[in-house]
């Protein structure tokens, strides 16, 4: 994997259907090094804390690749680096990193280390940024979330730097199987061994296992 595009925004406040609303979804890309810290890039803050960021949701990653998907749904639309709320937008020849990436895989990037925590679901402020309500649901229907990542070792990090594999999580969990089993509205007996799987890797965040562990209560034999 390659950095492409490093992306920060502060938060500004915008009129959506006629209110206020503070977001810091407005990301634009950075042409300098930014140091990594536990919390998010120097240069990058979120505006409600209580659903973004985070030492669990500290960077959010976008495939470069998707970027041609998009292109295609909304082929009026300008479609800078960034405008997915992204961090780091980033280049693979597995094109879906979804897919690719693991729970609990780790990477380093310039002179920093990250670990894959969980998949993004996104919330309305999407829509504030493409200027359409439906682009929330357009963007979780097509499975292209993207993900975040947790800082395990600050460092600099810049556009064109390698993503390099430290180690993969034994799991084993790819982010597009989260995602789907979040949104499945019942649970096969293979799903209920990749839940359990997912249960078992330490980077994903308790609230994730909480959801997890109530689905499987409401399932006798998953008891």
């Amino acid at each position: 994997m390659k950095l492409i595009s490093v992306n920060t925004g502060l938060p500004r406040e915008v009129m959506w259907h006629g209110r206020s609303v503070t977001t810091g979804i407005f990301k634009e890309p950075v042409d300098s090094r930014v140091a990594l810290r536990k919390l998010n890039l120097d240069g990058d803050r979120q505006a409600d804390l209580s659903v973004h960021g985070g030492e669990y949701k500290a960077v959010y990653c976008y495939p470069l690749a998707h970027y041609d998907y998009w292109k295609r749904e909304l082929p009026e639309r300008e479609l800078p680096m960034g405008i997915f709320g992204e961090n780091f937008t980033l280049d693979s020849l597995d094109g879906s990193l979804e897919e690719s990436v693991h729970l609990g895989d780790r990477f380093s990037i310039g002179s920093a280390e990250v670990v894959v925590t969980q998949p993004r679901l996104p919330c309305y402020k999407l829509g504030i940024r493409f200027e359409a309500d439906d682009m929330v649901k357009r963007f979780f229907v097509s499975r292209r979330t993207g993900f975040y990542l947790a800082v395990t070792n600050e460092g600099e990090v810049g556009a064109g730097d390698e993503v390099t594999v430290i180690d993969r999580d034994p799991n084993g969990v790819p982010v597009a199987e989260i995602t789907r089993l979040y949104a499945e509205k019942r649970y096969s007996s293979a799903d209920v061994d990749w839940v359990q799987r997912a249960l078992r890797v330490e980077a994903l965040p308790d609230s994730w296992k909480e959801y997890f562990r109530q689905r499987l209560a409401q399932i006798p034999s998953a008891r």
